[in-house]
């Protein structure tokens, strides 16, 4: 008989997924700035769609979109609420504290933070604030600037981003990977012999589109990957959702700069109000950055002629909620210009879900674990479900608790392909299960 595990019992690569998504949801405090907590719809009716990824930048502004939220349904998971709304797990569960990422509660309000404060650099070109996980391209100036801004994936801490002035260097359209040695060894270490090329294709982790930086071995590119969008996860390049490669390409030309900074702490100005946006815990402080803040904020002060909240900042350094909160009005009166939160209606079907076929006796499939716990058991299918390429897994009910499979698959190959990924990527111990004889 297949062993019995229980969450705690699962293996390692799945305990720092659990412990990581606890750590993001935590964040924050739950005593996040009143003016977002418990907020009515600004207009009592729900918006049905809204633009998520380009925006017109007003002279002498620096705040971008606005906050909104959304009722979760049964069956959705944090990853595809993210990404059929433009945005990257680190900011969804960073804005929704408490908010499990597999299996949220059904009814819950979800915040989605479409509000942005721009970084503080030129806007020209591409800039990529790796604090925030977030690209910005900047097109035109003056009056007639506009920003398209889409989430992406960075390096880890072992392989992290690098940070400075770059340039794209050329664009590819299907580009074939060249397998880095230092990649093919750490494979290697794990019994996974890479091949020297990856084709184009499912298993090509550029994804259809790729934009060559100048510094070499550095590429912003799509994924087959997209749950790991707004995390750290990649070898130091920059991954986008397939769906925002597509449109990165089409918009920019070789040659065109592209800044990589790193800013956890952001204020800009938006009608007469001053907001501060911070991203990561207390314990990561950027004392040179968060120094250039304090000089900010000072100068708002001594300007204005009036004291600002210092405890509402510290708070506010805190929470590291990730989303723009109001900490001073320039002109007494103006808060009442703050945009309360819209609802946005849930869509009928969510962008990208993954979808899954009908697991029939007659196909091959793979039993991945037995759990005794319900819930132990769907997130772990959740988890597997959102693998890249794609793993089709569901929980099954049985009387003596509840089994993870995997599939269905066309035939052993693909099932004992699905094995091995699962042992490389997650460190499971999967087992083939034959189709029933016809």
């Amino acid at each position: 008989m297949f062993r019995i595990i229980r969450l705690p019992s699962l293996p390692a690569t799945l305990r720092r997924m659990a412990f990581l998504a606890m750590l993001a949801a935590l964040q924050g405090c739950a005593t996040m700035t009143a003016v977002y907590e418990d907020f009515p719809s600004a207009t009592g009716e729900q918006e049905q769609a809204f633009e998520q990824n380009e925006f017109s930048v007003a002279r002498g502004e620096d705040i971008i979109g606005r906050l909104r939220y959304v009722r979760l349904e049964q069956g959705d998971t944090l990853p595809d609420i993210a990404r059929h709304y433009g945005l990257g797990l680190n900011s969804l569960t960073a804005a929704n504290p408490g908010v499990d990422i597999w299996l949220p509660e059904d009814g819950k309000r979800l915040i989605l933070p479409h509000f942005f404060i721009l970084p503080d650099t030129t806007r020209k070109g591409i800039v990529i604030n790796l604090a925030t996980m977030r690209l910005f391209a900047f097109k035109g100036t003056g009056d007639s600037l506009t920003v398209a801004t889409y989430p992406v994936g960075v390096g880890t801490e072992d392989r992290p981003s690098p940070t400075g002035q770059m340039r794209v260097e050329r664009k590819a359209y299907r580009p074939s990977w060249y397998v880095p040695a230092s990649i093919a060894k750490a494979h290697l270490k794990k019994g996974d012999v890479l091949p020297a090329v990856v084709p184009p294709g499912p298993d090509n982790p550029l994804g259809e589109y790729a934009l060559y930086l100048s510094a070499p071995s550095y590429l912003i590119h799509g994924t087959n990957k997209p749950a790991s969008i707004g995390l750290r996860a990649s070898n130091g390049c920059f991954r986008l959702y397939p769906e925002d490669v597509k449109r990165l390409y089409g918009i920019t030309p070789a040659k065109t700069p592209v800044n990589i900074i790193n800013q956890p702490y952001l204020v800009g100005l938006r009608d007469g109000v001053v907001y501060l946006e911070v991203h990561g815990p207390a314990e990561e402080l950027d004392q040179d950055e968060l120094d250039k803040v304090y000089r900010k904020l000072k100068a708002v002060e001594t300007a204005s002629g009036r004291p600002l909240d210092w405890n509402k900042v510290k708070q506010v350094l805190a929470e590291a909620r990730g989303i723009p909160v109001p900490i001073f009005e320039i002109r007494p009166g103006s808060a009442s210009k703050i945009m309360e939160p819209t609802e946005v209606r849930h869509p009928t079907e969510l962008r990208y879900k993954p979808k899954l076929a009908e697991l029939t006796a007659d196909a091959w499939s793979v039993l991945v674990a037995e759990l005794q716990d319900e819930t132990d058991a769907a997130q772990l299918a959740a988890i597997i479900n959102h693998q890249g390429p794609h793993i089709p897994a569901r929980m099954v009910s049985k009387g003596f608790g509840y089994q993870v499979i995997a599939g269905p698959f066309s035939d052993q190959k693909e099932a004992r392909e699905i094995i091995r990924r699962l042992k490389m990527d997650l460190e499971l111990d999967a087992r083939l299960v034959e189709p029933a004889r016809r």
